[in-house]
């Protein structure tokens, strides 16, 4: 997506034929920005389907604002059940912050609610829904709030927003994984006890990996520039897989992780688990050759894709599959990043152990806290609180804080002062430290980012002892 245009696709396909939504309340109000939660239809593989979006009056899809410019937001449902939306990587006031019943009602077909604070911390954000598994159904869309440098660069915005796709309801899919897997299979077993024969990298067979709404077949190709300089934002939307971003020939450099800058790493390949998101800044070739992009999708031989095409320049077909399988998405880019603005140094008042656990042949996820399971991990405010990650079970879980950033300062006990974060994944049988400060007072969900593994227990909070009463 060429944001520079302000649209990401040509949405105003607008709403399925014969969709049933009560009648929707005419917002007037200038200030505001109006994104309504609908049904749309997109083309996948050569056939049209149904699936929700977030879009502005305009067709925009999701949000883009400037360092500055406040977030004054109305979110109307059009569809015809309930729904809600998380601002994932904001810090905004907690009874915001889009949890259904956590920090909010979610908003019955055909009403709305109105969201207005600070749109901080700038960077590449973006948003989805949190009620039921309607993140599978592509309720999500880019939220970008771009700093005054990133203003001021001389570059093209390109946004890359990456999804999974199955022809199968959500619903069918998760019945599908808690079904009882045979006694054979318990080799296999993601357990806080047990051994496994090696990670298991994938829940889910995916029918197709989605590049801002599109597949490999028909994709996405973004005017840009011969020699032109581009910030790529990525951003793993994915409900359940992982991608390993491929420039191919091309040399990029890794800008900004979760929205937040950390020291530049030149490579042609950046891993991405699920819900994080990468700056990447690139030159075009000189020769004025098109640049795929590519998602390859860990231990899948399936990926997706956009293409940054000079004028004139050929563009060469490129398939949806893969002759061997997409790597393993793992920390060692990880250990090499360097927040541009890490945590002052100070004393840490509190360590939070959180244990990830769980059962694939029974496919139940948990994450106790403190040992004890259903436990918060309550905090004070003021407080530099680290949380200590161990990962007890056979799967990788990309663990994500409402409402807060961190730091990664540990992997396997190796201390260093690493990125910024909000998403964070740990892989199978490894232990990730991060450290916050606690200035956001409220009761922040805290979670699993893979969509089955929370639906089927891997979620808990972070409480703080004094709870504002109001926003």
């Amino acid at each position: 997506m060429d944001v520079s245009r302000r649209f990401f696709l040509a949405a105003s396909a607008g709403l399925a034929a014969g969709a049933s939504v009560a009648k929707i309340p005419d917002v007037q109000a200038a200030s505001k920005t109006v994104l309504r939660v609908k049904t749309r239809q997109i083309e996948v593989e050569g056939k049209a389907v149904t699936r929700y979006g977030i879009e502005q009056n305009d067709g925009t899809f999701g949000l883009f604002l400037n360092d500055g410019e406040p977030f004054n937001v109305q979110l109307v449902n059009e569809l015809n059940v309930d729904t809600l939306v998380h601002w994932h990587g904001m810090e905004e006031p907690w009874r915001q912050d889009g949890v259904p019943y956590l920090s909010a009602p979610p908003i019955k077909s055909g009403g709305s609610m109105e969201y207005q604070f600070a749109a901080l911390p700038t960077g590449t954000r973006w948003m989805h829904s949190h009620f039921g598994l309607q993140e599978q159904n592509l309720l999500a869309a880019p939220l970008i709030i771009r700093d005054k440098a990133e203003q001021a660069e001389d570059a093209q915005e390109v946004v890359l927003f990456l999804e999974d796709f199955a022809w199968r309801s959500p619903e069918e899919i998760f019945a599908e994984l808690r079904k009882p897997k045979p006694a054979m299979s318990m080799s296999k077993s993601s357990s806080d006890t047990g051994k496994s024969d090696g990670p298991d990298l994938n829940d889910v067979d995916f029918d197709a990996y989605l590049a801002n709404d599109r597949t490999l077949d028909d994709p996405e190709i973004i005017a840009v520039e011969k020699g032109g300089r581009i910030r790529l934002r990525v951003i793993n939307a994915s409900a359940s897989s992982e991608f390993t971003v491929d420039l191919g020939a091309v040399q990029g450099s890794l800008v900004a992780v979760d929205g937040n800058p950390v020291q530049p790493v030149s490579a042609q390949r950046f891993p991405l688990a699920i819900a994080q998101r990468a700056d990447i800044m690139l030159t075009m070739p000189a020769d004025g050759s098109a640049v795929p992009v590519l998602a390859l999708g860990e231990g899948r031989k399936l990926q997706s894709g956009i293409i940054l095409r000079p004028k004139g320049a050929a563009v060469a077909m490129i398939s949806a599959k893969t002759e061997t399988e997409g790597p393993r998405v793992e920390l060692e880019q990880e250990a090499l990043l360097r927040a541009v603005t890490p945590l002052k140094k100070r004393q840490v008042q509190q360590i939070i152990p959180v244990d990830l656990t769980g059962f694939m042949s029974s496919y139940i996820w948990n994450m106790p806290i403190h040992g004890q399971a259903g436990m918060p991990a309550v905090v004070e405010e003021s407080q530099r609180v680290e949380l200590v990650l161990t990962n007890k079970t056979s799967m990788s879980h990309p663990m994500h804080l409402h409402g807060h950033s961190f730091q990664v300062v540990e992997i396997n006990g190796t201390r260093f002062n690493g990125a910024m974060r909000d998403t964070i994944m740990v892989p199978p049988r490894m232990t990730v430290t991060v450290a916050l400060e606690t200035k956001n007072p409220g009761l922040w969900a805290f979670h699993c980012h893979n969509l089955y593994h929370l639906a089927a227990g891997m979620f808990s909070t972070m409480a703080y002892r004094e709870i504002p009463d109001s926003n």
